[in-house]
């Protein structure tokens, strides 16, 4: 295994997560440029792009779900350690592998119920109400970023296990 992550010979998750992270980049860009050009279409030809609210709506849950794993991976969340950072290395060792532990195991939990509930989406072929976009094709990439993320906090806790057994 090397320092990037969990890795089998080139898989790497934290590769994966960047590549999301990437994905979750062009939603952004994607979403300044659609709501960009509906203000500029409303304005002056009066004629919106029909739909620009879902779009953005669904780009927005997608930017999301596929920027979550890289957050986790680097780090970049908020964490309120001011009680924890008084501790010994071993104690924050310990705390780190029960609390990541604990949370691999939900945002599992949460993974398989997205991907159910993007199933049950797809058999009953539910649609947004103006543009007819199928939601579960979102849910589907949303639950496949949950998916990478549990994939990271699994990397953190056995990073945390190794840290608890060789201090």
């Amino acid at each position: 295994m090397d320092k990037s992550g969990f890795s089998v010979k080139n898989f790497s998750v934290k590769k994966v997560a960047a590549l999301l992270n990437e994905v979750a980049c062009w939603g952004i860009v994607l979403v300044m440029v659609l709501v960009v050009f509906n203000i500029i279409l409303r304005a002056v030809f009066k004629s919106p792009i029909l739909g620009t609210y879902e779009y953005t709506s669904f780009l927005t849950a997608l930017i999301v779900g596929c920027g979550i794993a890289y957050c986790a991976a680097v780090n970049g969340h908020i964490a309120i350690g001011f009680i924890i950072e008084k501790l010994g290395k071993k104690a924050q060792s310990i705390i780190d592998m029960v609390t990541g532990t604990i949370v691999f195991c939900c945002m599992l939990f949460f993974t398989w119920r997205m991907f159910l509930y993007a199933g049950r989406l797809a058999a009953s072929n539910e649609v947004s109400p103006t543009t007819q976009t199928p939601f579960y094709l979102f849910v589907y990439v949303i639950a496949a970023g949950f998916a990478v993320l549990s994939l990271v906090l699994l990397d953190k806790a056995k990073q945390a296990i190794k840290e608890v057994r060789n201090p």
